[in-house]
């Protein structure tokens, strides 16, 4: 922990843990000092946790350093109790508990995996994890929430991450999935946070449908630093004001009810100055306070230290300062969010006047103005002060008598200024400074300031030279320019020969920097007594009042100039929305800044949630919006949809800065007007028909409560039935019924509907409910084993005509689970097939099952098949190459086999030309083979062992014409490794 501190001497350094002094010599295992700082080593918790502060002293005083708190953080694992199952039926809401382990520091941070990680659930509409209490929320449970959830507590400042026990959660199948109202389950507290800070509220309800959330503040608008995210679900305010506080609301809503909630928003403040202590130096037996000011929320309290030692009072009140009073103070404001410190050093002393710091300087005054000569000497207690000019004394024949000054009326200030003007030029301050008004050249001399007190006496002299006033002799003048011109401002002034002159330009009160807006401005230097101002490609910023000020070491004379700019007109201000309907909203605006060029006409533009920060020109009514226009109305927009708007300003100089947005404002809803698209559906489980289509997009709603009225009947009937489907984001309705006939032709139209209306149908779509399930499974499945990863099956077909196809499911017995088995699809044409990758030497369990639309029929009785052993790894090690006339007789080892490898039933060799993948293949029992050669031409020889199992690894041989060479042995691995190498080339 650092503590420094500035010194003079060099300050030592004491530490204090929980009020009681560190002994740094008694625990040299743990406790170090480095020049102030403390170092802990092999801090340990229950003796080092606490809170510190560092006492720097010197001969002057002591200070106290703010505290610092030592903390050692944890995350406990959790409990290692099983958790119990939810059950829950589908359309009900759902809470799991992540209870999290004992922490700190407390910022915990949550996610929720599914079955296994990293599998997180991503919240939504429907799903929310609280970052509060850590608990997953589900707003309606439907059956793909099936599985085993478990809680991920992560500690930012430790780095570390815990895993809660699984808690299956079972959804229980309803015939008839019932809807329930909105119910708020999360709602954030009465909450107090710090200005500046950021905020987080958290709200969710259970329901079905799932409800939307919407926030406002009450009494107010939702401050310009909100944005809602987690689909709705978090309220985030950034960088909080105190007018930020408040009463905020959620609303949770669907077509089943409402519910409300509100809490308060208090912003309370970290404690900072208004005023506070500087050090000072005070002479003895003077009168002095020390005052301390700070705000902040709650109001901070204030308390003192003297040389680290507690003392009463708000302010510290000195009426007559003793030595005794010297030190380092400390003036201390705090509320329960911090505190601050401010440090002085109030130093008492005596001493006899002395100019050795600060003697009397030789000064320049400018004829007929003004000069003031300071005498200023260090004394304590203060010091009597007289003046004079060369051998002429000063002090009191300057000042005006009581006589001269007395008028039957009171003056005004004006007129007492005017007065002491008339009647004296010399006066000498209460501070001791001698002033001198209309400067004459006979003022030019010697001045000597004289200071004593009761410790002695001092004097220190200085001069004054008179210099001829600084006089502007070319004013500039008043200009007018347009957008993108040029201006000239000139200026021109006399002054004293002996001294420089410079020129400041500014622009209404404030300097203009010529090097940092060297882009528009520019000096244009014709004489040491010219500074004319080029302003190039003027902006509608640079039109002011210009002044010049000619400045030398002694005096200033300043002329000013107006320059005109005209340009595009400036944004409109106080646009709002005075009425809309479903199509329509009005707009009300003020007129902004013309910049000296009448407006011609308005443009409107808008922007909404689905164009993102995309602007877009508004149709208008009247089209063409007049320059003397401030009302308006935006037409063809689409109902129940946020809008925003801002209306820009245009003259014959060009289109100004557009307005500020307008408040977010949504149209009235009205009756839906598109239809949902591509309609179809078929298929599915038995006695059912399953419709689809593609859901409206969320700006087609036109109002809330949005859903889709499904209509459906068999292509010879007459009556139609209808469904509501009240979720919009549903793309599929599943009509269950024991009456249907398997395959039978349906007509299916869809509308969408809101609390407005009924929209248009869509056109009627031809579908097919499902098939009749199969009831029957294949029969007599029989198989063998082929090598050690590969099979033949085959079974009895199905007599049901309804078939698709089947589907091969295998798995090791002992080794897997039938979760994890492979699987083949069949045509329903074929009652056999072949199926590999299999493992060596394994017992495998086979079944076999018909399907069609409705899904998948009963499994075949189970059959076990037992791969092969595998092929030896070993490649035969070839031993001779014999020459005989046009042929080669090629022999090599017989092939060991291991215990777990098939036995070798022969060899087979390749014949082929280098460079191609087939060749001659012949098969013996032999370990030797006489093969042809042919002249100028390299063959490949390939030999390795065939078992039950399969074929072993490879050795080769290459044969040129009358030579022969050997290549290496390659594993079935090493082949692999080869083909893949090449391929890479």
């Amino acid at each position: 922990m650092i503590c420094r501190a500035r010194a003079s001497p060099p300050a030592t350094y004491k530490w204090i843990l929980d009020g009681a002094e560190i002994d740094l010599s008694a625990d040299r295992k743990h406790y170090a000092l480095s020049e102030g700082n403390l170092v802990i080593s092999e801090p340990v918790k229950n003796k080092h946790e606490g809170r510190y502060s560092c006492l720097a002293g010197n001969t002057h005083g002591t200070v106290v350093s703010r505290e610092a708190s030592v903390q050692f953080g944890y995350l406990d694992l959790f409990s290692s109790e099983e958790r119990e199952s939810v059950y829950v039926k589908e359309g009900q809401g759902a809470v799991l508990l992540c209870a999290p382990p004992p922490h700190h520091p407390a910022d915990l941070s949550f996610r929720w995996i599914l079955n296994e990680f990293p599998t997180f659930i991503p919240p939504d509409k429907r799903r929310f994890i609280s970052q509060i209490t850590g608990n997953l929320y589900i707003s309606k449970v439907e059956a793909s929430d099936s599985g085993n959830y478990s809680c991920i507590a992560s500690s930012a400042s430790i780095s570390k991450s815990v895993f809660s026990n699984y808690i299956p959660l079972v959804p229980l199948t309803e015939r008839a999935i019932r809807k329930y109202p909105a119910d708020l389950n999360v709602k954030f507290p009465d909450t107090t946070t710090l200005a500046g800070h950021n905020i987080t509220l958290e709200c969710f309800a259970l329901g079905n449908p799932v409800p939307e959330i919407r926030w406002r503040k009450l009494n107010g608008e939702l401050p310009p630093n909100h944005e809602v995210r987690m689909a709705g679900a978090h309220l985030h305010l950034y960088n909080v004001r105190s007018e930020d506080s408040g009463s905020y609301q959620c609303e949770a809503a669907n077509s089943k009810g409402k519910d409300y909630h509100s809490a308060h928003l208090s912003v309370e403040a970290f404690p900072e100055w208004v005023e506070h202590i500087s050090s000072a130096e005070r002479d003895l037996g003077s009168a002095y306070t020390m005052s301390c000011l700070a705000r902040g929320k709650p109001k901070p309290r204030i308390r003192w230290l003297k040389n680290g030692e507690p003392l009463d009072g708000k302010e510290m009140v000195f009426r007559n300062l003793t030595f005794e009073d010297s030190g380092m103070y400390q003036c201390i404001a705090e509320n329960p969010h911090g505190v601050i410190f401010a440090n002085a050093e109030l130093r008492v002393f005596d001493c006899a006047p002395t100019f050795e710091r600060n003697p009397v300087k030789h000064v320049l005054a400018p004829r007929n103005g003004r000069v003031v000569m300071e005498c200023r000497p260090k004394a304590a207690p203060k010091p009597k002060v007289s003046w004079s000019k060369d051998t002429e004394l000063l002090s009191n024949s300057s000042r005006p008598s009581e006589k001269a000054l007395l008028r039957p009326d009171p003056p005004t200030t004006a007129e007492s200024h005017t007065l002491r003007l008339r009647l004296f030029r010399m006066f000498i301050w209460e501070d001791g400074s001698l002033e001198i008004l209309n400067v004459t050249r006979t003022d030019e001399g010697r001045y000597t300031c004289f200071a004593h007190n009761n410790l002695g006496k001092a004097n220190s002299t200085g001069s004054l030279t008179v210099t001829d006033s600084t006089k502007i002799t070319l004013a500039p003048s008043n200009a007018d320019v347009k957008v993108g011109e040029n201006a000239r401002m000139q200026c021109g002034a006399s002054h004293d020969s002996s001294l420089d002159i410079a020129f400041i330009w500014s622009l209404d009160g404030r300097v203009i920097d010529l090097d940092k807006d060297a882009q528009h401005y520019e000096r244009t230097l014709n004489g040491s007594s010219d500074g004319e101002l080029l302003i190039k490609n003027a902006q509608l910023k640079h039109a002011g009042i210009y002044s010049c000020t000619a400045q030398t070491p002694v005096d200033n004379v300043t002329s000013s100039a107006s320059l005109v700019v005209r340009g595009p007109p400036g944004a409109p201000a106080g646009l709002r929305v005075t009425d809309k309907s479903n199509k329509n909203v009005t707009l009300q605006w003020s007129r902004g800044a013309d910049n000296h060029s009448p407006i011609s006409k308005y443009t409107i533009q808008y922007r909404d949630g689905f164009s993102r920060d995309v602007w877009k020109n508004a149709a208008t009514s009247p089209a063409d919006i007049e320059g003397n226009a401030e009302t308006a109305t935006v037409v063809d927009l689409v109902p129940w949809t946020e809008y925003e708007f801002r209306v820009i300003a245009t003259n014959t100089l060009g289109t100004g800065t557009p307005s500020v947005p307008s408040l977010k404002e949504k149209t009235l809803a009205s009756s839906p007007v598109v239809a949902p698209s591509d309609v179809g559906g078929g298929g599915g489980t038995n006695r059912e028909l399953t419709i689809t289509w593609t859901p409206v997009q969320e700006q087609y709603y036109y109002g809330p409560y949005f859903g889709y009225i499904v209509a459906f009947k068999p292509r010879a009937g007459v009556e139609w039935t209808q469904v509501t489907v009240s979720d919009p984001r549903a793309g599929r309705y599943v009509h269950r019924d024991p009456s249907i006939a398997p395959a039978t032709e349906f007509v299916v139209k869809i509308q969408a509907y809101n609390s407005k209306g009924e929209g248009p149908y869509s056109l009627p779509q031809t579908i097919f409910s499902a098939q009749d399930a199969i009831t029957d499974a294949p029969g007599s499945i029989d198989g063998k084993a082929l090598s050690a990863t590969e099979a033949v099956l085959w079974w009895f077909p199905i007599s049901q005509s309804n078939i698709d196809g089947y589907q091969v499911k295998y798995w090791r017995k002992q080794e897997d689970s039938e979760g994890g088995a492979h699987k083949v699809v069949v045509s329903g044409k074929e009652n056999h097939t072949r199926v590999d990758g299999m493992k060596p030497d394994s017992l495998y369990l086979i079944e076999i099952r018909g399907y069609n639309s409705a899904g998948y029929g009963p499994a075949s009785e189970r059959l076990e098949i037992h791969t092969k052993k595998p092929p030896p790894g070993q490649a035969p090690r070839i031993i001779s190459k014999k020459l005989k006339g046009k042929s080669v007789n090629v022999a090599w080892e017989h092939v060991e086999t291991l215990a777990n490898e098939a036995p070798v039933d022969g060899y087979k060799v390749l014949y082929r030309p280098q460079g191609q993948s087939t060749g001659t293949l012949y098969m013996t029992k032999w370990r030797h083979i006489e093969l042809p050669l042919f002249e100028n031409e390299t063959y490949v020889v390939e030999v390795r062992a065939y078992t039950e199992g399969g074929d072993g690894a490879v050795s080769q041989i290459f044969i040129t014409g009358g030579s022969a060479t050997a290549a290496r042995p390659l594993s079935a691995l090493g082949l692999l490794l080869v083909a893949v190498l090449c391929l890479n080339l």
